[in-house]
């Protein structure tokens, strides 16, 4: 086993890993951005280093940084999170080539499955469901156009690099194909540097069902079942539940089985997602697979019962997997909001800012992944999503309800969040009966509406100004003497900080 891991990310995910290696007398190594100088995450750590500039490019994605710090502080991995350098193959050689391992899956692997195309091609021969259309670059705009035809429209084309909605033109007529085309392969070279496109069917009303995977080096690969990631903006998820309301148990020991055939097809070993899309008759097709742990892998830790991080450790340090299929089963339901600085109620615009007052909620059943605290500034240099927040109950009815009081005790001023726009996920009647699909936020959430809740600027103040005070107040407490009453464990435990 490792006894010093470096953790290349940064906010709520360097803090989970963290939290994970202390919990396996594992010593960990942080990096931050000059932005991040005073971060969570930094203190948190045995060992921090700042590796560059705010802007990503400069500090954050500089691998060799990253490896000379491995080697100056004797770290024997590095666990990447998500985003940054987590699904990038060049960074995994170049580990390897220094003798240091990725708590992650093979550069080989990778590359199957950080291209769509090459992933179609490699799960087909398992017998596991596709979609539809070609399965190559578009060479020849007129002979796809052909294919388009056959195919019938509406058609999606998609970038075979990348993610997040980029490169991507849901195509309504054989008038617009060529025209789409070239936007989409445009976007894709201007963002991934790649302009390969393909075509495929258009799923008109699909949900988004992924299934968590976890294989190691021996051959051995399991399915921890499915997450429903149907609410999105952008192509981006904000609401996340385990399981998923309308799978029966037949239906998900066939997306499963498929799962792992996914995983098998690339020698996959790690944690790793399989993206699937549900068609509205419950026929599923294979959409990609995500190489590294997914940012709602809490819901499935929580009805499971497994730390997907440590697994992960353990499995990259050589490990077989500590459980087999038969060993799984799922215990009550769980439902993630990711809590993202943005205003629902302008069209998800982002928003940046001072954190005036932070008080996140607690309770049974609630679990707070964050990087957030009371006077942080916002960086405007990364991913906009500052804290996860999840509920898990016995039933899926229990917990939206306990989710929905937890959104109610969140209490983050100076800045609009998603924290409303969870509510009104919870509250809508098509999330309570699970009939709903990727477009639920264009059928139902019309943000010029505004929430009957939506507070007006002088009562945001009064809030920040009340808020201000509850935590002053409790800090204060904190670190009053205390009252003769407390006991003598409680005593020597204040005198030991």
């Amino acid at each position: 086993m490792f006894t010093k891991i470096l953790i290349a990310n940064r906010g709520e995910i360097a803090i989970r890993v963290i939290r994970t290696c202390k919990e396996m007398g594992i010593a960990t190594v942080a990096v931050y951005s000059e932005a991040d100088r005073v971060a969570r995450h930094v203190r948190m750590a045995d060992e921090a280093y700042c590796i560059g500039p705010a802007p990503s490019n400069q500090s954050y994605l500089q691998m060799e940084t990253i490896i000379d710090l491995c080697k100056k502080t004797g770290a024997q991995a590095v666990h990447p999170g998500y985003g940054f350098l987590s699904e990038n193959a060049t960074f995994a050689r170049r580990l390897a080539e220094e003798g240091l391992v990725l708590i992650g899956p093979s550069p080989e692997a990778m590359d199957v499955m950080g291209s769509k195309i090459a992933s179609k091609q490699a799960v087909e021969s398992y017998g596991v469901p596709l979609v539809p259309g070609i399965n190559e670059a578009i060479v020849d705009p007129e002979a796809a156009l052909k294919v388009a035809c056959q195919i019938g429209f509406p058609v999606l084309v998609k970038a075979s690099a990348g993610g997040g909605g980029k490169g991507m033109r849901v195509v309504e007529s054989e008038a617009d194909f060529l025209s789409a085309l070239q936007m989409a392969q445009s976007e894709a070279r201007s963002a991934f540097g790649d302009d390969a496109v393909f075509i495929e069917k258009y799923v008109g009303s699909p949900r988004h069902i992924e299934i968590q995977i976890m294989a190691d080096q021996h051959g051995n690969v399991c399915h921890l079942f499915e997450r429903e990631c149907s609410i999105q903006r952008r192509h981006q998820k904000l609401v996340e539940e385990a399981p998923s309301a309308v799978l029966t148990p037949e239906l998900r020991e066939k997306m499963g089985e498929a799962a792992v055939n996914v995983a098998k097809a690339c020698r996959y070993s790690g944690a790793g997602t399989v993206e699937f899309l549900l068609s509205d008759n419950r026929d599923f097709y294979f959409l990609e697979m995500n190489t590294r742990l997914q940012v709602e892998h809490p819901v499935t830790e929580m009805i499971v019962g497994l730390d997907l991080v440590k697994e992960q450790i353990k499995v990259a340090a050589g490990e077989p997997l500590s459980f087999r299929q038969e060993d799984l089963s799922i215990n009550g339901h769980a439902i993630e909001l990711r809590v993202c600085a943005e205003d629902p109620y302008q069209q998800f615009l982002p928003n940046v800012g001072q954190v005036t007052t932070y008080l996140p909620p607690n309770g049974p059943g609630i679990r707070v992944d964050d990087c957030m605290e009371s006077g942080m500034e916002i960086p405007i240099y990364y991913d906009n999503m500052l804290a996860k927040l999840i509920a898990w109950a016995p039933t899926r009815e229990e917990a939206i309800e306990r989710l929905r009081r937890a959104i109610a005790e969140y209490v983050v001023v100076g800045i609009e969040t998603t924290l409303s726009f969870g509510e009104f996920v919870l509250t809508h009647e098509a999330f309570l009966k699970g009939e709903f699909d990727t477009h639920f936020i264009a059928q139902y959430f019309h943000p010029e509406e505004g929430p009957e809740s939506r507070l007006s600027e002088e009562e945001k103040r009064g809030l920040a100004a009340a808020a201000a005070v509850l935590f002053h107040a409790q800090k204060a407490q904190a670190a009053a003497p205390q009252v003769q009453t407390e006991s003598a464990w409680q005593k020597n435990r204040r005198q030991l900080r």
